[in-house]
């Protein structure tokens, strides 16, 4: 029997869980999991969305954490990443053809494993590029999802040795001249702790480590020129004042103030054109909020759990669900 979830002697598997694979665009395996609560109501489901190169292992804290605040949790690793099958023929490139196949692989997600199988209220909390995707399709989303949590959300380029229409610029000519499934940068492998861009915490950052250590299959290195030209198009798009305000479901921004990957300023700037968005600063965290320190993780955990449906509004949910199915005269 083949594994299709891992764990290391500090990173276990949470509780009861399913697990299994869906056919995503152009029939891709993408590989998914739902985690069920042990409350004896659920408040929800809880859409987790990750980031670039990360899987579904990398989460199981907060989906412990998410189960014992009484909500499902549902998550899946994006094509070309994690556990879900790669794009090419060197797996540790982070390709992507089009971006609107993540939003359709999200799409199929939502209504074939989650509509069906799990509980209601539906919530996303999403990751950096996990937040872009939601962004990019919440306006097809009101009737789907009750609230959005967008951490971090990648919608602007920071921290590189060139600038991000400079990198945009050279992604697109490579794409043009057919180079677009080639890397800017050569893969450097694991980094050391110091000086990294990602946390403050040593023990989750090696924790991280060791899971890819462990399972090398689950790692992924630079992104593609295809990759880049693609995302960067979707920050362009997402940002547009027509598009912000086309998204009406209710959304908090969790903006880390110390983050070196996503300019704090690029999330400012989504902050004021969103009229369903509300911005929340934290003072000092990096980019991985739900992988910093205590002190960090503590106020964004805090922040999720405080906005997401509460008991009573997760009652109230199902109930006119519920009496929408029962047939009139």
């Amino acid at each position: 029997m083949t594994t299709i979830l891992h764990s290391t002697p500090d990173n276990p598997i949470p509780g009861k869980h399913a697990t299994g694979f869906f056919d995503g665009v152009g029939n891709r395996k993408i590989r998914y999991a739902v985690f069920k609560t042990e409350a004896s109501v659920a408040r929800g489901t809880v859409v987790l969305l990750q980031g670039r190169n990360e899987a579904i292992e990398k989460y199981f804290e907060t989906i412990g954490e998410l189960n014992a605040a009484g909500f499902w949790v549902a998550t899946f690793d994006w094509r070309g990443q994690g556990g879900s099958e790669r794009l090419l023929r060197q797996p540790g490139r982070g390709h992507l053809e089009h971006f609107a196949d993540y939003e359709r692989d999200l799409m199929i997600f939502l209504e074939q494993i989650v509509l069906p199988d799990t509980r209601l209220p539906f919530s996303i909390v999403a990751h950096s590029m996990g937040a872009l995707v939601a962004l990019s399709l919440a306006p097809m989303l009101a009737s789907r999802i009750d609230r959005m949590v967008l951490l971090a959300p990648f919608v602007g380029l920071s921290g590189q040795a060139l600038g991000q229409r400079s990198i945009f610029s050279i992604a697109t000519i490579m794409d043009w001249i057919g180079l677009g499934t080639l890397p800017l940068h050569r893969d450097k492998g694991n980094r050391p702790f110091t000086n990294n861009v990602l946390t403050a915490d040593p023990n989750r950052y090696a924790r991280n480590q060791a899971l890819t250590d462990a399972f090398p299959q689950l790692r992924l290195g630079p992104p593609t020129a295809r990759w880049l030209r693609e995302t960067f198009q979707a920050i362009r798009r997402v940002l547009r004042r027509e598009h912000l305000t086309r998204v009406i479901v209710p959304t908090i921004i969790l903006a880390p103030t110390a983050d070196r990957l996503v300019p704090h300023l690029a999330v400012e700037v989504l902050a004021r054109n969103f009229r369903a968005g509300h911005m929340i600063p934290i003072d000092g965290a990096r980019h991985e909020l739900l992988h910093e320190a205590d002190r960090y993780r503590a106020q964004a955990m805090a922040a999720v759990l405080a906005f997401l449906p509460a008991f009573e509004d997760a009652d109230m949910v199902a109930g006119q669900f519920e009496e929408s199915l029962i047939p009139t005269a």
